[in-house]
């Protein structure tokens, strides 16, 4: 069996699991910003008010001042953990991911302040809608690669693999339920900065949740008893659910509800929040799906093959 390519850090895995969960509350931040209309209640950047200071406490500008505090506090995060992989992980393509996270995070910024400057352009706004979740989903993957299980373990056969002949293959499902979900955060972050209506939003929703259901259900029934494989698995089957019915009660409460409100109600401004958070756990959790597929399955088809010698994969 060939050693760990580099020594378990558990300081390293949890700051990575700190930026992880920081980056999940700067998407709530966000989502706060937009579901109460407080995009542009300071109306420069990266100034506020042009000042470094903290300006007044009061109405929309709180909901964006501290989405911009958070963001902020994060970006170092990003830094600190870009620097410490580099200087501290063995592994060449982890150090690359390190300063891939910075790299994601400054974008995220700069499409930030574009939203600001360009009064909130639909396009500029879903992408930094996007870029966002996609920040996410690289602090998470940095998290489960510094992480025991990854550093120390090498994948290995763990339970009955079926009929390996079946297509499409379960790594093909998952990538495909990826691309599923970042269509589904474009028709959303679109409807929600006014770039379209809901339609496609709503009509695309039962298509990924098939899609969805019908990979973890795959990989549930021909590899339950691989844990790296069956926990995502049954997260993504979860959040599935629990997103379906909050979509409803966002589509509810923002567009038949509260189309004539004059102001974001506070369900709506719940409702949506949570939806748009649900949502990031839940492409993050496919993320993190497709990963460990394509660590563990390539490994059990080569050991379900007579006479192939194995070839154990480094961390």
């Amino acid at each position: 069996m060939k050693a760990a390519s580099t020594p378990y850090n558990p300081a390293l895995h949890r700051f990575a699991m700190f930026v992880a969960c920081t980056t999940l509350c700067v998407l709530i931040a966000g989502a706060l910003v937009t579901s109460n209309d407080a995009g542009l209640s300071i109306p420069d950047w990266p100034t506020s008010f042009g000042s470094f200071s903290v300006p007044p406490w009061h109405g929309g500008i709180q909901y964006e001042w501290s989405h911009r505090a958070i963001a902020f506090s994060t970006g170092l995060l990003t830094v600190t953990i870009a620097f410490w992989t580099w200087f501290s992980d063995r592994r060449r393509w982890m150090k690359a991911l390190g300063f891939a996270a910075f790299g994601t995070i400054l974008t995220q910024g700069i499409l930030g302040g574009l939203t600001v400057l360009y009064f909130q352009p639909p396009l500029v706004s879903t992408a930094h809608a996007a870029v966002a979740q996609t920040f996410f989903c690289i602090a998470c993957a940095i998290a489960l690669f510094t992480g025991r299980k990854w550093v120390q373990e090498t994948p290995t056969e763990e339970g009955s693999l079926g009929n390996e002949t079946q297509r499409p293959h379960l790594l093909t499902l998952a990538l495909l339920s990826i691309f599923a979900l970042y269509l589904q955060l474009f028709f959303g972050a679109m409807f929600r900065h006014h770039g379209m209506g809901w339609l496609p939003h709503v009509v695309n929703a039962p298509l990924v949740a098939l899609i969805l259901t019908w990979t973890a259900i795959r990989a549930l029934s021909r590899y339950s008893k691989i844990e790296a494989i069956r926990r995502p698995a049954i997260a993504v089957l979860f959040l599935v659910i629990v997103q379906l019915c909050l979509g409803f009660l966002a589509f509810l409460t923002r567009v038949e509800w509260g189309k004539d409100a004059a102001q974001p109600e506070m369900l709506m401004v719940i409702s949506t929040v949570a939806h748009v958070a649900v949502g990031a756990l839940l492409l993050a959790s496919t993320v993190i799906f497709a990963i460990q597929v394509w660590r563990y399955v390539p490994v059990s088809v080569r050991e379900r093959i007579p006479g192939e010698a194995r070839k154990p994969v480094a961390a």
